[in-house]
């Protein structure tokens, strides 16, 4: 992994506006830092997680673009602490800052353009940054298409008009609803979307973005990127798996997750099979589904450039998130062994471990998980209705965000 390109101190503070903005496959790196973990959600106390160590590690290892939003609690405000106190701070165009829009609560979404507008104003203010790289509206298959397609266009018009951001995507779980919504913005708008990001269905357990046909529907929609996120199941594929039990309090995943217990139980019995095989289930989960997806997408028209490489290669993007340094460590070195064994020339023991991890997963995983091989759950869930209230729609709080900004406006004219 290449290090960041020198910063350009004429542009550093302002986006690529127009069509000057290059192709986004060629200046999205094709690993990407997820802080979903900076989250209740995943540990008991994000406030005393290692964030800034986490960040500062990311960096030296060669890691510059961050995944947020402000769905994930603390996560947002946490990134931009850790960015903003190491001395001297990355430069802002050696970044990649990515964050999402218009989940407010895991029962209450608004994606009016006065709220899509105000959350991009406060992601700047926590992130420390006069523009965004990257915005999805953030699990889009709770929403109406007219919803969505408001959205992006009030995403579109923040970039076109007002220079707050880059790129325009979408992000959600079920790969077709993410297909159907990337064809409905061609359609209405005779623009692609940017890119699409999703979670959960590239892993050892379920691999629909791909058997599903939904990949190719995206390929069609012409979407710059598809990004593969969660790639341990958001927790389901780890040594510790999460307990069948939604009351059982010793993990923060339990109550939450939205995975039924029989498909946590056979998952938990993963680990098993990876330890009795030398592997930790973690290692093999993240091995796996890096290096398939990044051969999967290669060549596809939704994969990225390789950066720093003196012939162009293109991989599938990963979103990979970790809730330590060690876990950093462990899903970077991963990372570094599959794009030298995809390299022309594979170091010694590339191919062995490839075919040691592509054999565990085929011949002892798929058979031990069943017919809970390819399982997805429903999202949303049938019966679900929207809680944000018809009068709160539009809203925004009254706390000098969106005031500030205006201010700014009339001073610069």
């Amino acid at each position: 992994m290449s290090p960041p390109a020198p910063a350009d101190p004429n542009t550093m503070d302002r986006p690529p506006s127009g069509t000057g903005r290059p192709p986004i496959h060629t200046v999205l790196p094709p690993l990407i830092l997820g802080t979903a973990t900076f989250n209740t959600q995943y540990v008991a106390s994000p406030l005393t997680m290692p964030s800034t160590a986490i960040i500062t590690q990311a960096l030296a290892l060669g890691l510059h673009a961050f995944d947020t939003s402000p769905y994930y609690g603390p996560s947002e405000l946490l990134l931009g602490a850790a960015l903003s106190s190491l001395s001297p701070p990355p430069p802002r165009s050696s970044l990649f800052l990515i964050t999402k829009c218009g989940r407010l609560t895991p029962t209450q979404f608004d994606y009016t353009p006065p709220h899509i507008r105000y959350s991009i104003l406060r992601s700047l203010k926590r992130l420390h940054t006069p523009y965004l790289d990257l915005v999805y509206t953030h699990d889009a298959e709770f929403l109406s298409a007219r919803e969505v397609l408001t959205a992006v266009r009030e995403l579109r018009r923040l970039r076109d008009e007002e220079h707050l951001l880059r790129y325009v995507g979408i992000s959600g779980f079920p790969p077709l609803r993410l297909a159907e919504l990337a064809e409905l913005v061609l359609a209405e708008t005779g623009e692609p979307l940017d890119a699409v990001l999703s979670y959960g269905h590239f892993t050892v357990q379920n691999c629909g973005l791909v058997s599903g046909g939904a990949l190719e529907r995206l390929k069609g929609a012409g979407v710059g990127v598809v990004l593969n996120a969660s790639v341990l199941g958001m927790g389901l594929l780890t040594s510790r798996g999460i307990p069948a039990d939604r009351e059982d309090g010793t993990s923060p995943l339990a109550g939450w997750h939205p995975s039924p217990p029989g498909l946590r139980t056979v998952c938990k019995g993963l680990a098993g099979m990876a330890e009795k095989a030398g592997e930790r289930l973690e290692g093999v989960a993240i091995r796996w589904a890096m290096e398939e997806w990044a051969r999967e997408g290669a060549g596809t028209g939704v994969d990225v450039m390789v950066p720093g490489e003196a012939l162009p290669r293109r991989v599938g993007g990963t979103v990979c998130g970790v809730s330590s340094v060690a876990e950093l460590d462990e899903t970077v070195k991963e990372w570094r062994e599959v794009m030298a064994g995809l390299g022309p020339v594979a170091p010694e023991g590339a191919l062995e471990r490839r075919e040691k991890v592509g054999r565990l997963v085929r011949d002892e995983f798929w058979p031990a998980l069943g017919e809970w091989k390819d399982y997805a759950w429903a999202s949303p869930e049938d019966g679900f209705v929207n809680q944000r209230k018809p009068e709160e729609m539009g809203t925004v709080p009254d706390d000098g965000i969106v005031s500030a900004h205006e201010l700014r406006i009339q001073l610069n004219g």
